[in-house]
């Protein structure tokens, strides 16, 4: 059975969200396009980051990438699509852990 039908399969008996189904993307970064892939509820997440941060989705997205390479924060991440997860992990920790106003 190929992998789409897998996934379909598994999804119709309950046991992958919908939103786990991974997608790529092409970003923009600096000068050059990259592929990104990555589950939708990451994307959605990302998108929705951005949006509070006034930023475009590639924007943030070239961020995250270049704090991964200068070695801050998400330098245990091996490639884009970690960092990516990574940050979106970090970004919802502080929401809950932000004080309720």
């Amino acid at each position: 059975m190929g992998e789409a039908r897998r996934d379909d399969a598994a999804r119709g008996a309950g046991v992958i969200p919908a939103d786990a189904r991974v997608r790529k993307r092409s970003i923009a970064i600096g000068r050059h396009r990259t592929s990104v892939s990555l589950e939708a509820a990451f994307w959605d997440e990302l998108a929705q980051i951005a949006a509070r941060r006034g930023q475009s989705l590639a924007a943030l997205v070239a961020e995250v990438d270049r704090a991964r390479i200068a070695g801050r924060d998400l330098a245990s991440a091996p490639n884009l699509s970690g960092a990516l997860r990574l940050f979106v992990l970090g970004d919802l920790r502080e929401r809950l852990a932000a004080p309720k106003a």
